[in-house]
């Protein structure tokens, strides 16, 4: 059933109503050509025949001296023309009827008398009143109507049934499109459509298709994160309260290394709530930049010296080759600074006793390229487009004191966004991995080169 405020109810009546328009302007510009084409003819068609039949009976009336055994001659003239013909003397009665009915009686006063008599010669001797037939223009006109109005309605309900098929085919993906709209809505993110055609219905089907791909990925991401948090806090809630259960119990006594894992914990869970905040904050966009033209020189090295304590405990070899003499980046440094040692706990972490972690930069296309590159284990590809995701781990079997809680690099990945830069891994299992980001140019660096 079609609803009267549905499109496709409305594409109809569109179509309906513009074909009967269509056709009904036609049938009446038609019909007011042909009438005038029509009357125009008959009346010099009229006119012509009326002088040839004058001419006739006057030379008539000429050869016999009056109208005397005239009434054949009317009959002939009324079968030519098939209409009525009466032949009345100029004293007004009739001398001649095409039917014979009115010879010999007076004229009446409401006959259509022509103003142009007959004449024999100059001499007036009568008049002829014709009554034509119905005039073929007529009919003709009548029946062009006729078959105008029937093209107009077959015309009318062909477009309708045009009409119902496109819009059955048409609207079909669209009313698909609401019903799996519907049901994601109320929760079911499993809907897809059928995306085959190549046309803008089709482009609205794969734009709804890729739609429900990320909203399947943001409750995926929603509740992995859910779970994640709640599996990062219990480890160190669990640590802590058995320890404190411990000591109430007296199993334990407490010492300095006791009073040093309880330290240990809670700094873990405040690093870890930290980084929660610093996330939420960096995707919601809120994050403050105090954007200055820095040397990356110095940001590097800062970062460096900040690692290299921990570097040495791991034993790994830490060092920085960033030139002095590159321009200058627009960038906060206490943020960028953040990034880098993002960047070199994660090598550190992830490179073994005798390994080296370094930081490099260069220009490219614009921006400052800064790289951060160790000689770890590696990262599989599998797991390479995953690692900037929140809690993910490469390396699974790596504890949260060695591995952090994931967030690192999700983190690094947010402020380097921030700044307008782009951040990658290159990786390859066995050989070392190498994180690379990029910072946007000061103007102070474009004005120190005259550009």
């Amino acid at each position: 059933m079609i609803k009267l405020h549905s499109l496709r109810f409305r594409l109809i009546l569109a179509l309906a109503l513009v074909v009967v328009a269509v056709a009904g302007g036609i049938a009446f510009a038609g019909a007011q050509v042909t009438s005038r084409i029509f009357e125009g003819d008959e009346h010099q068609q009229g006119m012509m025949r009326d002088a040839r039949f004058h001419w006739f009976l006057g030379g008539y009336y000429a050869r016999h001296g009056g109208w005397t055994n005239v009434q054949p001659e009317v009959e002939r003239i009324g079968q030519i023309t098939g209409g009525r013909v009466i032949l009345v003397d100029v004293n007004g009665y009739v001398v001649a009827d095409s039917d014979g009915e009115l010879i010999g009686q007076q004229a009446d006063d409401d006959w259509d008398v022509p103003t142009e008599p007959v004449r024999s010669g100059p001499i007036p001797v009568g008049y002829l009143i014709f009554n034509p037939p119905e005039p073929i223009g007529e009919k003709f006109l009548a029946s062009a109507n006729r078959t105008l109005l029937l093209v107009a309605a077959a015309a009318g309900i062909g477009a309708v049934l045009l009409v119902l098929g496109l819009s059955r085919r048409i609207l079909a993906p669209v009313e698909a499109l609401t019903a799996a709209a519907r049901r994601m809505a109320a929760g079911d993110l499993s809907q897809r459509v059928d995306a085959e055609s190549e046309d803008e219905i089709g482009d609205l089907a794969r734009a709804f298709n890729a739609m429900a791909d990320g909203l399947t990925r943001l409750e995926e991401l929603r509740r992995n994160m859910v779970t994640d948090v709640a599996h990062e806090l219990r480890t160190p809630l669990t640590n802590i309260r058995g320890y404190l259960e411990a000591l109430r119990d007296g199993v334990v006594e407490q010492d300095d290394q006791l009073i040093d894992s309880l330290y240990d914990e809670a700094m873990l869970l405040n690093r870890l709530v930290d980084d929660l905040q610093e996330l939420s904050l960096a995707e919601a966009g809120q994050i403050t930049l105090q954007r200055q033209p820095v040397a990356i020189a110095e940001v590097a090295e800062r970062a460096v010296e900040a690692a290299r304590l921990r570097a040495e405990a791991a034993g790994v070899t830490l060092g920085s080759d960033v030139r002095q003499d590159l321009p200058l980046v627009d960038v906060d440094p206490q943020r960028v600074g953040q990034v880098l040692r993002n960047l070199l706990e994660n090598g550190i972490a992830n490179t073994p006793p005798g390994g080296d972690v370094s930081v490099t930069a260069q220009v490219a296309e614009g921006m400052v390229e800064v790289r951060v590159r160790d000689t770890g284990i590696g990262i599989s590809a599998e797991d390479l487009p995953h690692i900037f995701e929140r809690f993910y781990r490469a390396d699974k079997s790596r504890s949260r004191a060695t591995g952090g809680a994931g967030l690192g690099l999700t983190i690094a990945r947010q402020l380097v966004e921030a700044h307008g830069g782009h951040i990658w891994a290159e990786s390859a299992e066995g050989v070392g991995s190498t994180f690379v980001f990029t910072l946007p140019l000061s103007d102070e660096s474009g004005r120190e080169k005259g550009v």
